[in-house]
């Protein structure tokens, strides 16, 4: 009897023991998982997929437009509201600013004309920051006159030609002479060519280098 108890006993203490052991160790299989996840989520914190403020794409800058004369520019200078406005580009190319005086604008473009600005106002601010913008595009334009449907200002694509210019106008009125057509441009040296087009010639296939592409300001007379 006394043997059978003692039997007894040893069983329960070797289903005790293991009882606990396995509540260690599915503690420690607790942990142990628990920990690796607390520390993956510090490694994926926020400044991995967060960009730095300077690597943000800031491609605000033109360099391929050539501002002109009636282009109307926004100019921005950091923190300096008195100076930031909106100009427009004078008959003579030129803009003024306060600090900064006259500037020559024509001819030039958005990028190069903030480096200009920036150059004369680092004679009063440290260190400024100057963004130009074309507000208005009033210089790439043609203008046609005479015997046409809609005689005006035309704005100017990079491929206009003559015949280009007639279609926008609406096409000619009854009278127009299309064979004493021709095109006014003005030279650098402030004299005009004038440069003869012959519609009739031109839409049989003749004289094809009469169909010039236009440029800013040419001017088209339809007599």
């Amino acid at each position: 009897m006394e043997a059978a108890a003692k039997e007894s006993s040893r069983f329960l203490f070797r289903i005790s023991s293991c009882v606990m052991l396995s509540a260690v160790a599915f503690a420690q299989a607790g942990q142990g998982a628990a920990l690796p996840a607390i520390s993956g989520t510090a490694s994926n914190a926020q400044p991995a997929t967060t960009p730095k403020p300077d690597t943000i794409d800031a491609r605000g800058h033109d360099n391929s437009y050539v501002i002109g004369n009636d282009d109307v520019l926004s100019i921005n200078v950091w923190k300096e509201t008195e100076i930031s406005r909106s100009v427009p580009v004078r008959s003579d190319g030129k803009i003024s600013l306060p600090l900064v005086g006259e500037v020559q604008a024509a001819g030039s473009t958005p990028l190069r004309l903030e480096q200009d600005i920036s150059a004369k106002l680092k004679n009063y601010i440290a260190e400024p920051e100057v963004t130009v913008i074309v507000q208005q595009v009033n210089s790439q334009k043609f203008n046609i006159l005479g015997q046409v449907n809609r005689p005006g200002s035309y704005p100017i694509a990079n491929t206009a030609t003559v015949l280009d210019a007639i279609a926008i106008a609406g096409g000619f009125r009854d009278f127009a002479k299309k064979k004493a057509i021709y095109v006014l441009r003005q030279n650098s040296d402030g004299r005009q060519t004038r440069m003869p087009f012959n519609y009739k010639d031109v839409v049989k296939g003749k004289n094809s280098e009469q169909n010039i592409k236009l440029q800013p300001r040419d001017t088209i007379v339809v007599p």
